[in-house]
This record gives C-alpha cells, structure tokens and sequence, in this order.
C-alpha cells in the first residue's frame, strides 16, 4: 500500500494541459492506496466558494469520485486559502489544519504547505498573518465577484513581480523554521510543497521531502513502507 502527496497544481481555465493531467491522474484505479493529501495552491486562485469557475466544479466531480474509495486531504495553500466547506464538501475532501501531523507507516510526520517555513521573506509573512484574520476573510467575502477578482489580480502581479527580485535564498524553507516545527510537534518527517523545488532532505532536524509544483509535468510524491518517492507524470501521457 501507498499514500499520495500532490500540490502546487494551480490550476486554472487558461491551463487546459494542467487540468487534463490531472484528471488523468485522478483516472487512475487508486487500489493500493490509502489516501491523497492534496498540500495546498490546487488551484492558481481562489476568490470564493460562492463563485467557482466551471472548470472548477469539474474538477471537484473529479476529486469526489476519488474520495468515495480513499480519503482525500486538503490543506489550504497560500492561492486558494478561501477555499471553504461548500467547495470541500462538493469534492468530498476533508479540510485539515494548517499543519496536520499524521503517522506514515509507522514514522510520526507533519503535513503542510510551506508557505509558513519561509520566515525570510519577511513581506509576505506580514501579509500571511493578515489575510489569516478571521474578520479579513470575512470582509472579503462580502465584496462583489468583480472586487474580489480585481484584488485577487493584483495580488498575483505583486506576487510574481516581488518573486523576480526576491533571491531563492529567501523564498526557500528556512531550516530553523523547519527544526522548531519538527521538535514542536514531535517529529522526525515533514512534508510540504510551496517553494516547487521537489527533493527528499536528509537534514540534522530530520527529513524533508518537498513535492513538485504542476507547472510543466505532474508531480506525485508516493509514500509506501519502503520510504518516500518522486514521481513525475508528463503532460503528453497519453
């Protein structure tokens, strides 16, 4: 038996190729596995339940015939962190904490997206805390499909421009990030995805596996007794 890990999809109605990857994915007879966690920024963005694009629902028909033969996690990512209980209980998928710790065949393990190890990048973290506020989803929520999609626009200009000048140094996990969560919770295993830099780490703390983003081909981490694995699934399977 295996456990999947997948993230850093974003998915979206302009990358047709993506989402058709993925749903090849989600074709497959699932068998020998016994769940998918889904780690976060499935979909590019993420503007509210209330206003899900076609494609979008689509895919969540996908994810649920998923889970009605194996468990299906999701935790929020730093793109699609609006996702809420309507969208989670239309794709079946069970909604998990910001960091989840879980026992992988036997080893104690902590899930997450990643975007919370990156404490160099000092800006962002200042807007991760705000956009965490209760009262701030809560005021999003209430403006127009159109607001929320004009904000939602220039967050991802801002993200993309503020990436092309930030060093990879500062966009990585940052290892005394790492070791304190690890010790916090206990643990000698991390998985997350966000900085799409796929690589299994053997560090002091512990291990680190980073699964891969969907940009160019798929990227599956699979988990079995054995230890860990990274796959890559091209877009031109047939």
């Amino acid at each position: 038996m295996r456990t999947l890990f997948i993230g850093d999809l974003h998915l979206s109605a302009d990358r047709p190729d993506i989402c058709a990857a993925f749903r090849r994915f989600l074709a497959q007879p699932f068998d020998d596995v016994d769940a998918l966690y889904i780690l976060g920024d499935l979909f590019e963005v993420w503007v509210g339940d209330d206003i899900a694009e076609p494609f979008a629902i689509d895919i969540a028909a996908d994810i649920a015939t998923v889970a009605e033969k194996l468990p299906v996690y999701f935790i929020h990512g730093n793109r699609d962190f609006l996702i809420g209980k309507q969208f989670a209980s239309l794709s079946k998928m069970q909604l998990l904490d910001e960091v989840h710790k879980i026992t992988l065949y036997g080893i104690p393990t902590l899930v997450l997206h990643g975007d919370s190890l990156c404490t160099l990048d000092k800006g962002y973290q200042r807007f991760r805390r705000f956009r965490n506020q209760p009262w701030a989803k809560w005021i999003y929520g209430k403006l127009s499909e159109n607001r929320r999609l004009r904000i939602a626009a220039n967050l991802r200009a801002k993200s993309k421009a503020g990436n092309q000048t930030k060093s990879l140094y500062i966009m990585d996990a940052e290892p005394s990030a790492v070791a304190n969560l690890l010790k916090q919770y206990g643990c000698r295993q991390m998985i997350h995805g966000h900085t799409h830099r796929p690589a299994i780490h053997e560090e002091s703390a512990g291990k680190r596996i980073v699964v891969g983003d969907w940009y160019e081909q798929g990227s599956v981490l699979e988990v079995s007794e054995t230890g860990p694995r990274l796959l890559s699934l091209p877009f031109d399977a047939a």
